[in-house]
């Protein structure tokens, strides 16, 4: 079985852009969420400061949207895009995979265009579906952007799109079809998401709390975030895939199966790829959304499959909920989290709910963690779990 390394990496959220910024976010305890108006609809959120003055190359123009520039600015974050190249020169462009996660792509662009259409016009023939909107776009782009000619996969299954493209790498590479992988998730607010989970009442009305016994909704995010994958742990390598797990237990269209059956099986599987026992986890990065149901039932999940004694939080309360791009935001939390020595502590809840089992951190811990699991679960049941361990 190969091993995939994570040899280099790039994360942008709203909290801090790069991997110095958002350590000392975490540090500090300094959350990215603020008040958005959109539309009319004001929420707390978490939007990435500078991405409109994002320029992509000239050639590429056609790619322009936030989704992109959100995608262009990790590239230039910690040195992303020279670190691709080197691997490219290593391996060959054909040798190098590239797998994207999004669950929004260009929507923000197209809904904008919408709003300018009259009541018997159609979309003006500046606009692009295909280099946009569509879930493939942002793949298109990097692929474009970094000379890429491996397989090419986008994600896109909610809340554990990103979570999934370890998965997908990972057996791209075991089946000798790539040497590297290129991997990420990139997700930008717009109206949908915004006045849609508002329309559902899975809202906040300030900054998320997760865990919190009068935890009232989830705050929305965005983020770019990417990630190098060899199957040799070079220099600079932090964190290895030692297992996952998915399943689909397509209880609801939007709310999870009340046992967390889903998600409990996605734990289970992640373990046992892993060849590891509950007992060996040192710390979980839960999808912990501050929803009343989500919270609950994955509270119930974990305590069911890995007990009350390791310690786990939510880091929603930094970045928001980044929909697609989650899964991927969250393992590289959990990578800064083993390279740092530092357990997050679940942001902005001052008090846990007095149903929940879970060894919950509401302050943050120094600790040494060897191995690390990180839980993303998505509408529709679909679940991923992710195991994590040191680069040897």
């Amino acid at each position: 079985m190969v091993t995939p390394f994570l040899t280099a990496s790039s994360l942008v959220t709203a909290a801090g852009r790069g991997r110095q910024a958002m350590g000392a976010a975490l540090a500090e305890g300094r959350s990215g969420l603020r008040p958005l108006d959109e539309g009319g609809l004001t929420l707390y959120a978490g939007a990435v400061d500078g991405v409109d003055a994002i320029a992509l190359p000239a050639a590429l123009a056609a790619y322009d949207c936030r989704n992109n520039r959100l995608a262009e600015l990790a590239l230039a974050t910690d040195g992303f895009a020279e670190r691709v190249a080197a691997a490219l020169e290593r391996y060959g462009r054909d040798r190098v995979g590239i797998f994207l996660a999004t669950s929004t792509g260009g929507m923000r662009e197209t809904e904008a265009h919408f709003r300018q259409l009259g009541p018997e016009e159609i979309l003006p023939p500046s606009f692009s579906l295909e280099t946009t909107h569509r879930l493939s776009a942002t793949t298109d782009y990097l692929c474009a952007r970094l000379c890429i000619a491996g397989p090419a996969q986008s994600i896109s299954t909610a809340c554990s799109s990103s979570a999934k493209v370890w998965a997908s790498a990972a057996r791209h590479m075991a089946a000798g079809l790539c040497d590297a992988a290129v991997i990420g998730g990139v997700d930008s607010l717009c109206r949908t998401t915004l006045f849609g989970f508002n329309a559902l009442e899975l809202t906040a009305q300030g900054p998320c709390r997760p865990f919190a016994p009068d935890r009232d909704g989830l705050c929305l995010g965005e983020a770019a975030a990417l990630g190098l994958l060899e199957a040799e742990p070079r220099t600079g390598a932090s964190l290895a895939l030692l297992g996952y797990g998915e399943s689909t237990d397509a209880h609801h269209m939007s709310t999870p199966h009340p046992e967390a059956l889903g998600a409990r099986l996605a734990m289970r599987r992640a373990l046992a790829r892993a060849g590891v026992d509950a007992g060996a986890i040192d710390y979980v990065n839960l999808h912990g959304t501050a929803t009343p149901f989500n919270d609950a039932t994955e509270d119930q999940a974990v305590v069911a499959e890995l007990g009350t004694a390791v310690p786990v939080s939510s880091t929603k309360g930094w970045t928001g909920h980044t929909l697609g791009a989650a899964g991927m935001v969250e393992a590289l939390l959990c990578e800064l989290a083993v390279s740092e020595g530092l357990l997050p502590q679940t942001l902005n809840t001052d008090r846990i709910d007095d149903t929940m089992r879970a060894n919950i951190l509401l302050e943050p811990r120094h600790a040494s963690p060897q191995r690390v699991l990180s839980n993303s679960f998505g509408f529709g049941g679909n679940n991923c779990a992710l195991v994590f361990g040191e680069a040897a």
